[in-house]
């Protein structure tokens, strides 16, 4: 896992905040776990012992992931990125050429995607389909449904 990705303001403060709460809140939560079933006895046989055990694991596994991945984030600085074109970062406003209906989605990385928030990873069918393409193009998106075809109404930057 190595090379630079890019994360808006807010995907980089949530990251910072989840690796926060690991490292104090859910360790503290987790060595007392630890702590009580260890009073219930011999270890050898003790599920709430195993299961905390293995909680905490998990948990410093997590913390690892998101230091690697906060210390290679860049923070995406759009004053310099084209804004009529679809970037990462970008909202953007699509008509269905079926059903006429419009949709928006913000383009980010895949750390950030949300699609109950409308957040898109770059990565995914429709993200890798927009990418680079400007207002007024039809393009066609192939997802396990079918092929859509959308028109690009608006493209948007905070």
């Amino acid at each position: 896992m190595s090379g630079d990705f890019y994360l808006t303001h807010e995907g980089h403060e949530k990251l910072r905040k989840e690796l926060e709460h690991l490292k104090t809140v859910k360790r503290r939560e987790l060595s007392k776990a630890i702590g009580e079933a260890r009073a219930h006895g011999d270890i050898s046989e003790n599920a709430e012992y195993d299961a905390a055990k293995t909680a905490q694991g998990l948990n410093e596994k997590r913390i690892a992931e998101l230091e690697e991945k906060l210390s290679r984030a860049k923070i995406l600085d759009d004053t310099d990125m084209p804004k009529d074109e679809v970037l990462i970062g970008a909202t953007v406003t699509l008509r269905d050429l079926d059903t006429k209906q419009e949709v928006q989605y913000m383009l980010v990385s895949e750390e950030e995607a949300d699609l109950a928030k409308g957040k898109i990873s770059v990565t995914s069918p429709v993200g890798k389909a927009l990418i680079g393409h400007k207002v007024g193009k039809l393009v066609e998106i192939e997802v396990p449904a079918g092929v859509f075809t959308y028109k690009i109404l608006k493209i948007e930057r905070k």
